[in-house]
């Protein structure tokens, strides 16, 4: 199969290669997926897990990506819940080969159907960006209705979920991002915007939960935005200190098929739009992995022709 690898942690997208490798088998519990579309991180070549095992051993060369939508190709012994030519997304073990490639196996309770009327391409922008914004707000943050949300990055792949998912359980949400964002974060669902770099923080008041994608000295001033009993929530860093009388979170997104069965659902009621911005094909894909070329919002990688498969319904 065609695949994008990488074997030198030092020479960074430079180092990737379209290759050719070996298809992957199923083991117990796993399915292979016949990828149609796939969504990286940006960061994913400085993840540790990204060159090496649970064990710690070099797996190199190793496929990045782990946000993928496909079709089942096959199934490992003990399998349930799943079946050959069915159409599913989700995400690939960070300690597995990802996504970047024709085949991926992945464990099948990493995978949740996907509907017919959701395109291969929406369905690989949703995964890592979905689960993020729904663990974000609803596990770790405790939003209720009536609350305040300040999201940092409300343009962006994570941040235009969490806008919108925080608008509809009922917050006044107030995004952030660069001047350029402002007409798309308020077009996502934000009441107020507040461009970083020009406006103060400090205006915005304390608010009852914040939303961190970006860290540093933006992570560490939203601290004191934080009132009595509300969170600070970050996927950037642990978080320097707590707020005053509140708490700060940092996660790592998990995998919950429930919840991309919710987000799914969402998506095909028009409650969610997800926001890709880019879609290359796989020969490309070390072009798009580029971090001089980043864009607001999600940049997903096709393989072959996502339009063509033949599937069972789902």
């Amino acid at each position: 199969m065609k695949a994008i690898t990488v074997t030198d942690r030092d020479a960074g997208t430079a180092g990737m290669r379209l290759t050719e490798e070996p298809e992957p088998t199923a083991a117990e519990n796993d399915v292979v997926v016949r990828v149609r579309a796939s969504g990286f991180t940006p960061g994913e070549l400085m993840w540790p897990a990204t060159w090496t095992d649970r064990a710690g051993r070099d797996r190199t060369p190793s496929i990045p990506g782990h946000e993928l939508a496909g079709v089942v190709s096959a199934l490992g012994y003990g399998t349930t819940g799943l079946t050959v030519g069915q159409r599913v997304f989700g995400l690939a073990d960070w300690s597995r080969n990802g996504s970047l490639a024709e085949y991926v196996a992945v464990e099948a309770r990493n995978l949740a159907p996907l509907p017919a009327d959701i395109d291969f391409v929406t369905g690989a922008s949703l995964p890592i960006s979905g689960l993020t914004a729904w663990q974000g707000l609803f596990e770790h943050g405790r939003l209720e209705a009536g609350r305040s949300v300040l999201v940092h990055g409300a343009a962006g792949g994570v941040g235009s979920v969490v806008t919108q998912l925080a608008r509809e359980a009922g917050a006044h949400v107030i995004g952030t991002g660069r001047p350029a964002d402002r007409t798309a974060a308020l077009d996502f669902g934000a009441h107020d915007f507040v461009a970083l770099g020009e406006d103060d923080l400090g205006t915005v008041g304390q608010v009852d939960l914040v939303f961190d994608v970006i860290g540093g000295k933006i992570g560490d001033r939203s601290t004191d935005l934080v009132r009595p009993g509300g969170t600070l929530v970050s996927i950037a860093e642990q978080p320097a200190r707590q707020p005053e009388g509140g708490r700060a979170v940092f996660f790592v997104v998990e995998v919950d098929r429930g919840q991309l069965t919710e987000i799914a659902r969402r998506v095909r009621n028009g409650r969610l739009r997800t926001n890709v911005a880019v879609v290359r094909p796989l020969a490309e894909a070390a072009d798009a992995f580029n971090p001089t070329r980043r864009v607001a919002g999600k940049t997903v990688i096709t393989v072959g022709d996502p339009t063509t498969e033949r599937t069972t319904p789902s």
